[in-house]
């Protein structure tokens, strides 16, 4: 019996030159199991992402994942997602997901993307 791939999809910014860097990095990571991952470029899709329940503004200032099960998750949670899949990743996931370093996370990641937005015109 063969196991079926559990698919999910990350909407991500392709007008974001850093975020296509990161997409790259992560599949060189991810070898195989990169297959497993479905990659939406976001860039022009407001009307389908209000379709599935994401903000667009929201979309261009956090990441979103939509899981095998269909649920949509964001910010680190969709990175903590995307990083289990990875057997090198799975350590840094763990991490990022504490208590204490989570809410640290979170705030440097807003102020990173805040900047990066409003330096390209896009916020």
């Amino acid at each position: 019996m063969s196991e079926e791939k559990k698919i999910i999809t990350v909407y991500y910014d392709g007008a974001c030159p850093s975020c296509i860097k990161d997409r790259q990095d992560y599949e060189k990571l991810a070898g195989e199991s990169g297959k497993e991952v479905c990659w939406f470029d976001i860039t022009g899709q407001d009307d389908h992402l209000r379709g599935i329940g994401i903000d667009p503004r929201k979309a261009i200032s956090e990441l979103h994942v939509r899981d095998e099960h269909q649920h949509i998750v964001s910010e680190l949670d969709a990175y903590i997602v995307l990083m289990t899949r990875v057997p090198i990743l799975k350590p840094l996931a763990w991490l990022i997901g504490l208590p204490i370093i989570r809410p640290i996370l979170s705030s440097l990641y807003h102020r990173m993307v805040q900047r990066r937005l409003k330096k390209t015109g896009r916020l």
